[in-house]
């Protein structure tokens, strides 16, 4: 029987015994007393009623002590009666874990304890692929850092294994200053990331069509190396934020916007009111059902770890935690000449 039918029972129970109880009680104490008028009044020999006559007028007394002795034993019995279904929760509820993450409950039914079994069972869901999402960035992590960490040692062993000539040297040198600025980047990303997640730790009024010119322009130079056309509709737009938060995410857009895109190629930055910002670039053709996992860490569409180009893949990730910082929504979509079109939706001043 569901919680809410042993709730019901019991209230309808207690609402006879509230109506009849007392009428009941009323006609039991006045036969009780007519029968103890009645003995006293036939009996022949005083000794029998005469020690019972004070305790005649407690009888009303004692007969609501013990209604109210009963009644409390039968809340509680019902109480306990009711809340059964609940306390055998506990059971399964205390089976689940950081070891048992894949434990469910699922209780069949409609009633409240169905309800609440299945919101847990969804609860679970989610701290599961939360947990699982923290392990995966762990391990992603580890192997990031790893991998440019052994090239270094590989390196390092190379030019201490024989003579190097002067042009060997510089090579070496350049590559393990590659490497080495490869662990920096990964490491100031991680860092930002954890900073974005975080949140905000302050919030004044931003011109974002400023810090997006602002980082239009110093990526100017890298974009005519590469061939890219920057385009830029800048409409100003006041959006509540931190100002080093907001460059960031504009400069991871237009970096990897520039970054993955191909020679002679175009970029176009959009300034406006609903997405706030929206960046474009015609890159190699992003299948849709990848775009969604491209804001996860250390995700590329690319899969050589190794390739020292292709950066860390936190950049989209970094944006999507400062967006969510700032209250909006970023989403990304294949654009219609390859690459990818990011929109980002910003809380607007009022």
């Amino acid at each position: 029987m569901s919680p809410r039918r042993r709730v019901l029972l019991v209230g309808v129970l207690a609402l006879l015994a509230g109506f009849l109880l007392p009428n009941v009680l009323k006609w039991l104490l006045g036969l009780l007393w007519w029968r103890i008028q009645r003995f006293c009044g036939v009996a022949t020999i005083g000794a029998v009623c005469e020690p019972a006559r004070p305790f005649v007028p407690l009888l009303p007394l004692l007969t609501e002590l013990a209604v109210l002795a009963a009644g409390g034993v039968a809340v509680w019995a019902a109480a306990r009666w009711c809340l059964r279904p609940v306390g055998d929760l506990a059971g399964p509820i205390a089976n689940l874990g950081p070891q048992n993450l894949g434990y469910r409950i699922r209780r069949g039914g409609r009633d409240e304890l169905a309800r609440l079994s299945r919101a847990i069972d969804d609860m679970m869901d989610r701290v599961t692929a939360g947990y699982e999402g923290q392990r995966r960035f762990a391990a992603n992590a580890s192997h990031e850092l790893r991998t440019p960490l052994a090239v270094q040692r590989t390196l390092i062993e190379v030019g201490m294994a024989q003579s190097l000539t002067a042009e060997q040297l510089d090579l070496l040198t350049a590559q393990l200053l590659a490497t080495n600025e490869r662990n920096e980047r990964l490491i100031e990303g991680l860092l930002a990331l954890s900073e974005s997640d975080q949140g905000l730790r302050s919030s004044t009024p931003q011109r974002l069509d400023e810090i997006v010119a602002t980082v239009l322009a110093v990526y100017a130079d890298r974009a005519a190396e590469v061939g890219v056309t920057v385009e830029s509709q800048l409409t100003p737009r006041l959006v509540p934020g931190e100002r080093v938060l907001l460059e960031r995410l504009v400069t991871n857009l237009v970096e990897n916007a520039i970054k993955y895109n191909r020679p002679g190629g175009r970029l176009t930055v959009t300034v406006g009111g609903n997405p706030a910002l929206t960046v474009v670039n015609t890159g190699q053709a992003v299948p849709g059902e990848a775009v969604a996992g491209l804001f996860e860490p250390f995700r590329r569409l690319a899969r050589d770890r190794t390739n020292q180009g292709g950066g860390a893949g936190l950049g989209l990730a970094i944006a999507r935690s400062i967006t969510q910082a700032h209250g909006g929504i970023i989403a990304a979509r294949p654009g219609e000449d390859g690459g990818l079109r990011v929109d980002v939706q910003l809380p607007a001043l009022t």
